[in-house]
């Protein structure tokens, strides 16, 4: 039973002898190794740490994931896992083999043909060069052989410790050269914090003295050398690309930037707003062909690209503008105020260092002006005032103020204190007018210039007392002209008042004036009228006379005839109505009952025609008070008084004569009794 256990445990000694010997080894499929061979007929590596061809050493080629065998007896498998680089980051490379550098490189050429450093032996092959790469590992999962390959990645740095303290601590200042330049990560350019990045190369050839920034190179699409952007080292230094800062810089975008190759900082975007233009004043460039003009002489006006101040400005928007290359100066464009008045400034902050001008008067008075100019500058010229004076500060301070103050120094000498104060409106026209020219020479467009009171200073009062007394006669003349204005206002009143009055009665006076007119014309019709009338009437007159005349004298004998005939036939008729009469008296028995005979048929007859009832409706009072007598009662009482009896003495004519004037005055109550009056209560 012993000797069995005994022979299993050999046997099983045997086996693991057995597969020790042959080198059996399972290598994980998320692992390789790296086989490094302990001796070999060829000899050891001298100056290599990777054998090509066989040599003791570091092999080129890993083991994959599965079984494989390597005897331990020639071999030594070092199992390492594969390297996964994280989404959105950057892993660097140091090589340990190959060609050493040169002496512009900082880092070893890029060898395609080693699939991202996955292949070492094409690696050293096509001439890999020792030492950190161009070359960086994107996004993804490697298997490298890191007995060759140094990979540092941000989180870790994968390689095959070989123990050699000096390669340690270059690898711990490489990694921390990185983290310091953000280098783990792609470069980001953010349109919405508008920011460019300015580049700096630290591989290639060094730039000569005569320039400080880097031509651009390989910048288009379809060069062969095209370096998409500095992504591209082997690209770019093809291109002729140096080391130093670059002109070109990067926009908006992500770039995967070997950090080791090149630096990006960040500067803002140049904004130029509106009502400005930007002068460019480069510092880099050939020397370009001056386009000022002969008569120019402050300097020089390039083109585009060209050393200096380009001679076509930049209108407003934002530009991805090299500041390292160049600068550009803002020009406004809008109307410029500069205010010489102390602790006032402008927008644009020019007159900050402006303050009034001190004036001598002829009259001895030292006033302080104040004043305010308004310029504009075509932005075609902003150039040339840039050129000449190198910025708008420079061109206020230098030139436009000793200028303005020089020359209202010289207006003050020829003006009184009250020539200046009542003279102003000249004054400004005139500088305004004379100083056009002068800025035309700075290439300045001049648009106004105002002048303020002239003020005196604290320790001097006498310049306030004439104004004082200015004030208190221009006070007085004031309110005389009010007065006057007054009065004249009042007279106007008055005649809008007359004519608002006669406005009102218009009509009438229209109506009136046509009445006058009219009746003007019936007087003057009436006159002609009345003339012709009185003419006619004359004339018929006369002719009426001269008729009359005539007729009146066969008249008047006609008249005289028939009188006479009358008168006597009236003679004779009254002879015999009397004959009768008395006849007629005495038949009736006298003359009283003649009358009442008379009246009675008298009576009778107005009875008969005015339908008078005999018994009277009304009672008709007569006489006095409660006493009435009707108009029957009166015929009767008068046909009974005593005036019938006393005619009957009377004889002949006399007679007659009464009895008819009785007979008339019953006849007139007969008929005033023939109203018919209302009955009465009485």
């Amino acid at each position: 039973m012993i000797s069995i256990i005994v022979g299993c445990g050999v046997g099983i000694i045997a086996v693991i002898l057995f597969f020790w010997l042959v080198g059996f080894k399972i290598i994980p499929n998320d692992r390789v190794g790296i086989v490094e061979k302990w001796w070999s007929p060829k000899g050891s590596l001298k100056e290599q740490i990777i054998a090509l061809n066989g040599e003791a050493g570091y092999q080129p080629d890993l083991l994959r994931g599965g079984i494989h065998f390597k005897s331990p007896l020639l071999y030594k498998v070092h199992t390492v896992p594969l390297v996964t680089v994280p989404q959105g980051k950057i892993a660097y490379v140091f090589a340990r083999d190959g060609e050493s550098l040169e002496a512009t490189q900082t880092l070893g050429r890029i060898v395609k043909e080693s699939n991202n450093f996955q292949n070492v032996r094409a690696f050293l092959q096509n001439k890999g060069q020792k030492g950190p790469q161009q070359g960086i590992i994107r996004e993804g999962t490697y298997a490298f052989n890191l007995a060759q390959f140094v990979i540092i990645t941000e989180d870790k740095t994968h390689c095959l410790k070989i123990g050699n303290r000096a390669e340690q601590d270059t690898l711990m200042q490489m990694s921390e050269l990185i983290k310091n330049r953000n280098g783990f990560r792609p470069v980001v350019i953010q349109g919405e914090k508008d920011e460019i990045g300015i580049v700096t190369v630290h591989d290639g050839p060094s730039l000569g003295s005569g320039n400080i920034i880097c031509p651009t190179v390989g910048d288009v699409a379809t060069d062969p050398h095209y370096h998409n952007n500095f992504q591209d080292i082997d690209a770019f230094l093809k291109a002729g690309g140096y080391r130093g800062r670059q002109y070109q810089v990067l926009a908006d975008g992500t770039y995967f930037i070997n950090r080791l190759f090149a630096t990006i900082e960040y500067i803002p975007k140049v904004i130029i707003e509106v009502g400005f233009v930007g002068v460019v004043v480069s510092y880099t460039g050939a020397k370009g062909e001056d386009s000022s003009g002969n008569d120019y002489k402050h300097g020089e006006l390039v083109g585009k690209g060209y050393r200096g101040v380009w001679n076509e400005p930049l209108m407003p928007g934002k530009y991805a503008f090299n500041t390292y290359a160049g600068s550009i100066v803002k020009v406004p464009t809008t109307n410029v105020i500069l205010k010489w008045i102390s602790n006032q400034t402008g927008n644009h902050k020019y007159d900050e260092n402006l303050k009034e001008v001190s004036l001598i008067t002829k009259d001895a008075f030292e006033p302080t002006l104040p004043l305010s100019v308004v310029f504009h500058i075509d932005y075609r010229k902003a150039p040339y005032v840039i050129q000449r004076f190198g910025n708008v500060k420079m061109l206020v301070d230098q030139t436009l103020d000793p200028m303005i103050s020089a020359y209202f120094k010289n207006i003050g000498q020829t003006k009184t204190l009250i020539e200046l104060l009542q003279q102003r409106n000249e004054i400004q026209s005139q500088s305004a007018m004379e100083m056009r020219e002068r800025f035309e020479h700075y290439n300045l467009e001049l648009e106004e210039v105002l002048i303020g009171t002239p003020g005196s200073s604290t320790s001097d009062s006498n310049i306030e007392t004439i104004l004082t007394q200015l004030r208190s006669r221009q006070i007085a003349k004031e309110q005389l002209e009010t007065y006057e204005t007054q009065q004249k206002a009042a007279e106007k009143e008055k005649e809008l008042r007359e004519a608002e009055a006669v406005a009102k009665q218009q009509t009438t006076l229209t109506e009136s004036d046509i009445n006058i007119r009219i009746q003007e014309n019936q007087g003057k019709a009436e006159l002609m009228k009345a003339k012709q009338d009185a003419e006619k009437i004359q004339r018929l007159a006369e002719a009426d006379s001269y008729k009359i005349k005539k007729q009146s004298e066969g008249e008047a004998f006609r008249i005289k005839v028939t009188a006479e005939a009358q008168a006597d036939q009236e003679a004779r008729v009254g002879i015999s109505k009397a004959i009768a009469a008395r006849e007629q008296v005495n038949a009736y028995g006298g003359p009283q009952y003649k009358v009442i005979s008379d009246v009675m048929s008298e009576f009778s007859k107005a009875v008969k025609e005015g339908k008078i009832d005999i018994v009277p409706k009304t009672v008709i009072q007569a006489g006095g008070e409660g006493q009435g007598v009707n108009a029957f009662e009166s015929l009767i009482m008068l046909l009974m008084s005593e005036k019938l009896t006393a005619l009957n003495g009377n004889e002949g004519h006399e007679e007659s004569e009464e009895v008819e004037r009785i007979k008339e005055q019953i006849l007139a109550e007969i008929k005033n009794t023939q109203l018919e009056v209302a009955p009465t209560k009485e």
